[in-house]
This record gives C-alpha cells, sequence and structure tokens, in this order.
C-alpha cells in the first residue's frame, strides 16, 4: 500500500494530535513534585535520538536513567532504528516517540525498578504549533510524568526572537531565573529558563505531562550542572558516542 499524500497524513496527525491533547495533565500529580527539594524523587530519564550527518532516517535511540539528586547514571539504552514516517516540521514527535517508547518498554521489561519517575526530552512540550509537541506526545502514551527542554527558541503562536525576547535574556542575572513564554492568545506556553550561571542561553522550557511548569522549571534548574539539564545532556552524549564506536567513519554531526 503507498502513503497517503503529505496533506492527507497531515490531516490524520492533526486529529491524531488533537485527539491526544485532551489527555495531557499541566498539573503536578506526584508527591515528590510538591516537595521543595523533590524528596521522593530518585530516578530522572533522559531521551534523544542522535543521526549520522545526512541521513535522516537512520538513528541512535537513547535513553538514560539518572539517580537524583546525584544525577549518576544508572541505566542505558543506545539502540539503532530505521525511521519511517517523514519529517513534517510541527509532527517529530510521530516519527521519534515509537522508538523512545520501545526503549522504555525494554526497561520496564528488564528493569522496572530504574522505571523514570519523570522523562527529560530533547524537545517542546505544550510549546509547540498546537500544544502537543513530542514531550507531550511521550509523556500521555508513556504515562509518565515528562518535561520539554529544548535548546533553540520555536517561533510560535506570537512568540519570536524579538528585541524584547533579547532584552528579557539578558535580564536573567543568574541560574534559576526565567520569563515566561506568553502566547498571542495570552497563555503562557513555556518559560525560558536561564539554567546555569555558566552559561547566558537560556533553554525553553514546558510541560509535556504529569507536572506543572513551575515545577518543571524548577527541576530542570536542579538537573543542570552545565546549560543543559542532565538526563538530556547525557542521553545526547551517549547516543553520539555509540554512533562513534559503531560507524566510525561517519560524520555525527556537532551539537551545541
Amino acid at each position: 500500500m503507498s502513503a497517503p499524500p503529505a496533506e492527507d497524513l497531515v490531516r490524520q496527525w492533526e486529529r491524531e494530535q488533537a485527539r491526544l491533547r485532551q489527555q495531557v495533565v499541566e498539573e503536578d500529580t506526584e508527591d515528590w513534585q510538591r516537595s521543595p527539594d523533590f524528596s521522593g524523587l530518585e530516578r530522572v530519564g533522559g531521551v534523544d535520538l542522535s543521526f549520522i550527518k545526512g541521513d535522516d532516517v537512520n538513528a541512535c535511540a537513547q535513553l538514560v536513567i539518572l539517580s537524583y539528586p546525584d544525577l549518576e547514571v544508572l541505566y542505558e539504552d543506545s539502540q539503532m532504528v530505521t525511521l519511517t514516517a517523514p519529517y513534517i516540521a510541527g509532527f517529530l514527535a510521530f516519527r521519534e516517540t515509537p522508538f523512545l517508547l520501545e526503549a522504555l518498554e525494554r526497561l520496564q521489561e528488564n528493569q522496572p525498578t530504574l522505571l523514570p519517575q519523570v522523562v527529560f526530552v530533547d524537545g517542546n512540550g505544550l510549546f509547540h504549533y498546537r500544544e502537543f509537541g513530542l514531550a507531550c506526545h511521550l509523556g500521555v502514551l508513556s504515562g509518565l510524568p515528562c518535561v520539554g527542554v529544548a535548546k533553540n527558541l520555536l517561533q510560535v503562536q506570537g512568540v519570536y526572537k524579538s528585541e524584547e525576547h533579547q532584552s528579557q535574556i539578558a535580564a536573567l542575572q543568574r541560574g534559576g531565573d526565567s520569563f515566561p513564554l506568553t502566547a498571542a492568545s495570552g497563555k503562557v506556553l513555556g518559560k525560558a529558563l536561564r539554567s546555569s550561571d555558566r552559561s547566558s542561553k537560556p533553554v525553553y522550557v514546558s510541560v509535556g505531562h504529569k507536572i506543572s511548569l513551575d515545577t518543571a522549571v524548577r527541576l530542570t534548574h536542579s538537573c543542570c550542572r552545565y546549560r543543559v539539564p542532565e538526563p538530556i545532556r547525557q542521553a545526547d552524549c551517549l547516543s553520539r558516542e555509540y554512533l562513534r564506536i559503531h560507524f566510525p567513519a561517519a560524520d555525527t554531526g556537532i551539537k551545541e
């Protein structure tokens, strides 16, 4: 059977996003989330996909579990996968989520005691064209609390790299400072967070599932040794190391 035309696929995916969007929980659901020091949180997950440069089909899907608050690696799963869904802007989750879910399912089957209590996703959650980015998609389908952390600003719903945005970034004085990303509708879809005293360039945090925005921002800051929260940074490093070892002749590209 041939693939549906792009416009038909987009409409199908829009309907699926709208259906799943209704299931997103935008508030704290776990006891540890309400604790000032996240007492009771012991395991944080990070996921990422890394590609060989010039190949947008074959990727290393990575899951890493870290201890909290020490942020030491407890578990890692690197798996080469072949993406079958096309890349269409705003629908990244349909390409990536199945493989990230499979990694979580392998963990559940092999070492269920290490299942993460929250997952950091290299991408957006509610800060998205239709308020349903990769972190929301993975959260709803896995049932786990998820936080979206993007390294670059998605210019969406009236949020732009304007002079005002740049001045707000400049006003972030220290690690932990943030400002809201407010859509044209007036809804706050995420926050720009200065995650480290050493990095003046913010990350963009948004709710994925089963966590409030303020808690997501506070947790993200607590997981940052550098600019990018450690679960995502480790997932990125480990997946790129896997590609370097198994595909030594290939250029795996450089991520900031």
